[in-house]
């Protein structure tokens, strides 16, 4: 298991940044509301924290009110009486971003997955990324019957 890193402090600051498990994925207990995903997304290592604030705002934009947690060290965004629409996770080498319902979207995300109904797209540093297409999909996916999770 990971060692949790430690970062130089002033005093009264909290001195311990989360573990990070294997591919880098932060380590944050399971909690819900924004707090524990900001956490998440400032402990995500290098290149990757910037792209998670980036997919945290687009889908705040995007779907406004929606409520969030982060369960299984992973971030995911849902609307409270439909459930869960997706969820992101890092890899050592790329983010994965789950569209529970994905196989439901138009055009359907490229990542297959072993599960019917979900879809991913899987970030890496250098990609080009579609915004429009990422909102149009996070719409998309809000407006499904979510994962109960």
């Amino acid at each position: 298991m990971a060692k949790a890193h430690r970062k130089s402090t002033s005093p009264g600051q909290v001195g311990t940044k989360p573990a990070l498990l294997s591919g880098g994925n932060p380590q944050i207990a399971k909690a819900y509301g924004d707090a524990p995903v900001q956490a998440y997304i400032a402990a995500m290592p290098g290149w990757k924290s910037d792209l998670g604030r980036r997919l945290d705002a687009l889908i705040e934009r995007t779907v406004p009110g929606m409520h969030k947690a982060v369960k299984w060290n992973s971030p995911f965004y849902g609307i409270e009486s439909q459930g869960w629409f997706l969820s992101l996770h890092c890899f050592t080498k790329y983010v994965k971003v789950a569209f529970f319902r994905g196989a439901l979207l138009h055009p359907v995300p490229p990542g297959a997955s072993k599960t019917r109904d979900t879809r991913y797209l899987d970030i890496h540093e250098d990609d080009e990324f579609d915004e429009a297409q990422f909102a149009d999909w996070v719409k998309q996916a809000s407006q499904l019957p979510g994962e109960r999770l």
